[in-house]
């Protein structure tokens, strides 16, 4: 079971990158976003003293109204005491507060819901629950990382005492999404739930959590066998008993794991590796079902599994094999339906509808955006499809309406939804797609690995990168520089070996002759003699890098921390041009802005296009805003709007806008219009002719200067993050960073040069 998308197989980071990402910037990953305007001396009076006091009275007379007034309706606690921290046991509350803050980053990625975390400084239980159930400012708690049995008696103690949910993502959690899959291996081997016999492995919170979920959805209470590390637990075993265990102990005579696999039709592991053997397997009914889910190593590997068993169905914990049992399948959607009904509770109904919505959506046609993601296999229901991507952006509008309305069916919902179709359709629209279509994109690049060049192969920043990046299974990096100084950098990073890395010195490769063949037949008309080209190819490392792509000694390529863009882009100019009938420009992503992804174009390339290039960059950009998930709306930007003022400046965004008139292009557009008229719908109204429907998402600007001062400026000022600019339309797969890159953004760009080279 896991919480994320985590490979366990390779590292693809080191300790210095975690640490890195964890202290860079603002420490930590929280911060504070203020959703009002406090400007001006009036709005601090509204938003604080005196203003402060009208909704405080409000919410005296009517609790309820604090969902109205406040953040309190999406808004959940995150708390944990740190004794059962991931994979790293009982290492302290203040220990556990990355998890915690990381827990509430994917609460907000995946369900746009609000987190503060509280780590509770305590392993006494009354304690713990008497610093959580006076907490009253929250729409729901979830807790994390507390070791059994103490997390069954917090929860129920919570539960008894506090009207909003509270859950303990690590038993529920595990358990829905479990349960899921297992619904579809049922299905796929025509069992039915409760003829079905289960043994589990492990009696902590997971394992219980799993078993009491299961036979509250039809598993009859015989046929379920449950293990710890002293055996079975049956009726009258008194050794290593609690309260929990005792509930279900099993009338049998197995004592041991491998006495109650014989016959068994599922197991699940919640224990640790190698618990399952190849020889139990064998023991198990025809067409066996196996989740072993222990982390970071699975109980039996799926090979092994197979080798003795190949119509097993499996699934694991971790991202490298097929059905991930990872949590974040369930709780964002689960708590984002109960917040919505403000419910009181996470009953068992609203456990079981999940789990069910979940086992439906993996058997529903699987959209394009998880296919990219599928390490380059089609992915439909079936063995290896039991359980559905955890980046598959249907979860958002598919598991909270089920679970709220098994929350209005129980009679917990206190604001009941009247139109759950269009509860539904309102959460599609809720989440950002940039996000996921950026992992789909990484994913694709893992399936099929390219050859990248790092052009400024001596300088650390390169080196790093390329070794992230052949790290992460993106491919074969290439470093461009003499080699004693790039091995160099290479061991005072303390890297044994360079597996996996090619280092070129472009003055001495045995592929200059060709390299200036080339180089000379492009440029031979423009005044450059043979031997500029030698020196270029010999001295210019951008040219070397962009004549290896050129002729396909490489896939993609990367550079631009030594130099300009300007300049960079004169060097590979020289092999690499603009592709045919298409139009070269840049394109800046800023996610995170207005609550989401706005694209700007030309960021790069042209320094003041004209009309027709405007028209160009403006399909492309559409184009590209398209592939990562959003319907564009194009606002063709300007200081003018509409012609007021009026000003020959104007004249190439007015034309453009009746070349796309020509095109009869298939996205929305308008313009010359300026930026609040493009992003604000009160001033926009004013110009009832505006052909935009909505907010602009994708901006063109009128020159290079305007696109460089509102990337930077948004960048600094608006909080958001910046990716980009993005080089478009080359005849090969370019891209260039900027001078003040991080590593983590070198690696990024890479990645996205060599999903350029892979759909090519």
């Amino acid at each position: 079971m896991a919480d994320i998308n985590a490979d366990t197989r390779t590292a693809s980071f080191t300790d210095e990158d975690a640490l890195l990402l964890h202290s860079s910037g603002r420490p930590g990953k929280l911060e504070t976003l203020v959703s009002k305007p406090i400007v001006t001396a009036r709005d601090l009076s509204l938003a604080y003293s005196p203003g402060v006091a009208i909704p405080c009275l409000a919410i005296q007379k009517d609790p309820s109204l604090a969902y109205d007034y406040t953040a309190m309706g999406n808004m959940v606690a995150v708390i944990s005491n740190g004794t059962a921290v991931l994979g790293l046991g009982n290492i302290g509350a203040l220990a556990g507060k990355p998890v915690m803050e990381g827990k509430i980053a994917l609460f907000k990625r995946f369900a746009d819901i609000d987190g503060i975390d509280m780590e509770i400084g305590t392993e006494d239980v009354d304690q713990f629950v008497n610093a959580v159930r006076y907490q009253v400012g929250f729409g729901g708690i979830n807790l994390e990382d507390i070791k059994a049995p103490e997390c069954f008696v917090i929860e129920q103690k919570l539960r008894e005492l506090m009207d909003i949910p509270v859950f303990h993502d690590d038993q529920h959690g595990t358990a829905i999404v479990a349960a899921a899959g297992l619904i579809n291996a049922c299905h796929l081997t025509g069992r039915a739930l409760k003829d079905t016999k289960m043994v589990v492995n492990g009696a902590g919170a997971a394992a219980i959590a799993c078993v009491e979920l299961l036979k509250g959805m039809g598993m009859r209470h015989d046929n379920v066998i449950l293990c710890d590390t002293k055996g079975v637990i049956y009726q009258g075993r008194t050794d290593g008993m609690n309260q929990w265990k005792s509930a279900h102990a099993a009338q049998t005579k197995c004592r041991t794991l491998t006495d109650a696999m014989e016959g068994a039709d599922v197991f699940f592991g919640l224990s640790a590796k190698g618990a399952l053997t190849q020889d139990m397997v064998r023991r198990m009914a025809p067409r066996p079902i196996i989740f072993a889910m222990a982390n970071p190593d699975p109980e039996i590997t799926p090979e092994d599994a197979r080798a003795v068993s190949p119509d097993a169905i499996i699934a694991t914990g971790r991202s490298d094999y097929p059905n991930q049992v990872n949590n974040v399948l369930g709780f964002p959607y689960i708590f984002r339906g109960a917040l919505d009904v403000r419910a009181s509770t996470i009953n068992e109904p609203m456990k079981i509808a999940a789990a069910e919505a979940l086992a439906k959506l993996a058997r529903e046609d699987v959209p394009d955006e998880v296919h990219a993601s599928g390490a380059g296999r089609r992915v439909n229901f079936g063995p290896d499809y039991i359980i559905p991507n955890a980046f598959d952006p249907r979860l958002i509008s598919w598991l909270p309406p089920a679970v709220a309305k098994a929350a209005m069916d129980s009679g917990v919902a206190r604001k009941p939804i009247a139109d759950l179709r269009r509860y539904a359709r309102d959460l599609s629209g809720r989440l950002d797609p940039t996000a996921g279509a950026l992992d789909a994109i990484m994913e694709s690049v893992r399936a099929n690995p390219r050859r990248v060049v790092f052009a400024e192969g001596e300088e650390e920043k390169s080196v790093r990168a390329a070794l992230a990046y052949r790290n992460a299974g993106y491919g074969r990096p290439i470093l461009i520089g003499r080699e004693d100084r790039v091995q160099a950098t290479i061991a005072a990073l303390g890297v044994d070996g360079i597996d996996g890395i090619e280092i070129h010195n472009a003055r001495l490769s045995g592929t200059n002759q060709k390299y200036t063949d080339f180089l000379y037949e492009r440029l031979q008309r423009k005044g450059f003699l043979r031997r500029d080209c030698q020196r270029l190819v010999n001295q210019d490392r951008n040219v070397f890098a962009a004549c290896m792509v050129a002729l396909g000694d490489a896939d993609a390529m990367v550079t631009g921390l030594t130099r300009s863009a300007a300049v960079c882009l004169e060097g590979i100019g020289l092999a690499i041009g603009t592709a045919p009938g298409k139009q070269s420009f840049g394109l800046t992503l800023l996610l995170g802005m207005r609550g989401k992804t706005i694209f700007i174009a030309d960021s790069q390339v042209h320094f003041r296009p004209n009309a027709q290039e405007v028209a160009d960059i403006a399909t492309g950009a559409a184009a590209a805003a398209r592939s990562l998930g959003h319907e564009p709306r194009v606002a063709l930007l300007s200081h003018s709007t509409f012609g007021d003022p009026p000003n020959e400046r104007i004249i190439p965004m007015r034309d453009a806008v009746a070349i796309l008139d020509s095109r009869k292009v298939d996205f929305e557009y308008d313009g010359e219009m300026s930026p609040d008229v493009a992003l604000e719908p009160s001033i926009r109204a004013l110009y009832p002719f505006c052909r935009l429907t909505g907010d602009a998402n994708v901006l063109v600007m009128p020159g290079l200067h305007s696109s460089h001062i509102a990337t930077r400026l948004a960048h600094h000022l608006g909080g958001g993050t910046t990716i980009g600019p993005l080089l478009i339309g080359m005849e090969h797969p370019v891209q260039l960073v900027p001078m003040d890159a991080s590593v983590s953004q070198i690696v990024d760009m890479a990645c996205l040069a060599a999903h350029q080279a892979v759909v090519r």
